[in-house]
Order: structure tokens, then C-alpha cells, then sequence
């Protein structure tokens, strides 16, 4: 059985990639940080289906304690008479209001940064020997650090550190190729989570508009990308490597 690695997988598009992998035979490993309730929730769901999973706490930007989460993995893979995991999805993030460039603070970078770009690299970094060779690696990154895209005001950090994944998963894809493992990145568009304060609950006035500028009339939805994660984790997308595959039915065409 293949095993796959979801950090950030207790909710939103996290949590849509687990139901995903687990429905096509893949046993998950998920990561939870504010709330082990939503965590356990998962896995039972998971369960129920007659999946496989595992929840475990992770605080991705807080470096020190990749160790012990190591560890703790560890101890999961040999509980299922595994050494090592086939994919990691590396989707756990943080949402921020618009904040103009003028109005930045040194703590909201600082947050940004950690959570989107040195927790992934240094989390990638520490669980590379557990990866198995052949395996994936995929990164949720935004359709906001597109070329393609047009800047929205307020949002200068956020999309700079998630051009910053876009990057990383080019030259992790150069460096792992030689253990056959592939490494890509998805960039959702506008998709309803919870992050961002569960905004278009919040604010459902939000959603027209938006639908209005999507090719596809409608705003993402969580599900939407988890089949994408899935897939780029399965074999069929075995001869691709080094992409960034936008999922975002559309948006600003």
C-alpha cells in the first residue's frame, strides 16, 4: 500500500487530497495544528470509508520540532511494516488580509516567510531519507505567483514567498530526479477554505464576482484540487516533473 504525507490535512485542500488519496488506496499520514478535534475528525471519516490514516501534530513553521514529527512518523511507517512514504504533500499555509507593501510588518513577513517557504524547505530536508525512491513531492503553492497573473494589491508577501515554492520545486525536481523522484507544484485559483477566516462563508457576496471571472462560473472548491494533489501523486502523472499546474477553472482569463 502506498503511504502518502498531507501537512495541513485536517481541513480545506489538505484535507480534500487525504479523502482523495485514501479513496484510491493510498494510507494517509495528516497533519494537524490548531485543532487535533478536526484532525481525529478526518481520520475517522477516512476509516469509515474503509481508508487508512493517521493524524499527528505539526506546527510547519516551527523547524524545531521537524525532529521530533520525524520521529513520530517513523514510528507510524514501521507500525504498517514501512521504512518510508511515497508522497509528500506539502499544502499546510497560512491566510492574510491585504496588507499594502507600505504597511508590511517585519512579523507578518516573518510569518509568511516561515510557514510558506523555510518550514516546507527545511520539513522536505528532513524527510527526504523517508522518501521513497520513485516517489512524489507536491506543493501547494497560488495562482497569485503566476506570470501570468495580475497583481492584487495588498498581497506583495504572500504571493512573493508562494513564488518563492514555484521555484524550489524546479530545482528540487533537477535534484531528485537522480532517486526518481518527482517533484511538482499546484496552484489553486480562488477556492473556498477555510483560510482568510472562512471568508466566503463570512461573506457570501463575495462569490458572484468572482464566479463572473472564472471561464468555468464558479469559485473553486476544495475537492476541485484534491483530485489534482491525487493525481499528481499517482503513476499516470509518472512522466511529469518540475510543473506548476494551475487549478483555477479559469480565473482571469
Amino acid at each position: 500500500m502506498q503511504v502518502a504525507v498531507i501537512t495541513g490535512g485536517s481541513s480545506g485542500i489538505g484535507q480534500s487530497a487525504a479523502f482523495e488519496l485514501a479513496k484510491r488506496g493510498t494510507a494517509v499520514v495528516l497533519t494537524y495544528r490548531g485543532s487535533r478535534e478536526r484532525g481525529l475528525e478526518t481520520v475517522e471519516r477516512i476509516e469509515k470509508d474503509g481508508g487508512t490514516a493517521v493524524a499527528l501534530p505539526l506546527d510547519v513553521g516551527r523547524p524545531e520540532t521537524f525532529a521530533e514529527f520525524a520521529t513520530a512518523l517513523t514510528g507510524v511507517l514501521e507500525k504498517s511494516g514501512r521504512t518510508s512514504f511515497d508522497f509528500l504533500v506539502s499544502n499546510a499555509g497560512v491566510g492574510q488580509h491585504p496588507v499594502m507593501f507600505e504597511d508590511t510588518t517585519e512579523d507578518l513577513f516573518d510569518q509568511m516567510l516561515n510557514v510558506h517557504l523555510k518550514g516546507p524547505y527545511f520539513l522536505t530536508q528532513r524527510l527526504l531519507p523517508l522518501i521513497a525512491d520513485n516517489g512524489s513531492i507536491v506543493y501547494t503553492t497560488s495562482t497569485s505567483a503566476l506570470a501570468s497573473a495580475r497583481p492584487s494589491p495588498g498581497y506583495s508577501v504572500y504571493a512573493s514567498v508562494k513564488g518563492a515554492q514555484i521555484v524550489l520545486t524546479r530545482y528540487l525536481a533537477k535534484e531528485l530526479s537522480a532517486r526518481g523522484i518527482r517533484v511538482n507544484a499546484v496552484a489553486p485559483g480562488v477556492t473556498r477554505t477555510r483560510l482568510g477566516d472562512d471568508a466566503f462563508a463570512q461573506h457570501p457576496e463575495l462569490i458572484p464576482p468572482i464566479a463572473e471571472q472564472t471561464a468555468l462560473g464558479r469559485i473553486g472548491e476544495s475537492d476541485d484540487l484534491g483530485k489534482v494533489i491525487a493525481f499528481l501523486g499517482s503513476p499516470d502523472s509518472g512522466w511529469i516533473t518540475a510543473q506548476t499546474v494551475e487549478a483555477s477553472g479559469g480565473y482571469d482569463l
